[in-house]
């Protein structure tokens, strides 16, 4: 996520935001990711809470380890001055099963004065889908 792009969000700074995001995420590089946060950056994914970007980059692995053909989509839903929120959609396919998978969710971001991400608020739900009833690719 290019932390170029600073607060106060204007609608298109916060769209070239989640579109970085978006780019970013699907690299599934955790080295490429966790440099979009702060140094202390403070998580919660579903039922994980962690801070700092080391811990991100480990779950990360953990997360694209298991998610296989990992491939996301990130929409712009709100945005203040130095907030962002998203809806997102993402399939993947599990390794151990094989089982297709789709999960939605919603994330809250908060930014410090340089762009990079301070705070991460995520919540989501998966559910299996064939192969043939992928959306992204």
């Amino acid at each position: 996520m290019s932390k170029s792009i600073k607060p106060p969000f204007t609608h298109e700074t916060a769209l070239a935001k989640v579109k970085a995001a978006e780019n970013a995420w699907n690299t599934k590089d955790p080295e490429i990711v966790a440099q979009a946060y702060t140094p202390d950056s403070q998580w919660r994914n579903r039922t994980e809470f962690f801070k700092g970007r080391e811990a991100i980059k480990e779950f990360l692995r953990r997360k694209w380890d298991k998610e296989l053909d990992y491939r996301l989509m990130k929409e712009l839903w709100c945005y203040t001055e130095n907030r962002i929120s998203v809806r997102f959609e993402y399939e993947w396919r599990d390794a151990e099963s094989d089982q297709w998978m789709r999960t939605h969710g919603n994330e809250h971001w908060e930014f410090d004065d340089e762009g990079l991400m301070k705070r991460r608020d995520m919540s989501a739900n998966d559910y299996p889908i064939q192969e043939s009833r992928r959306r992204y690719r």
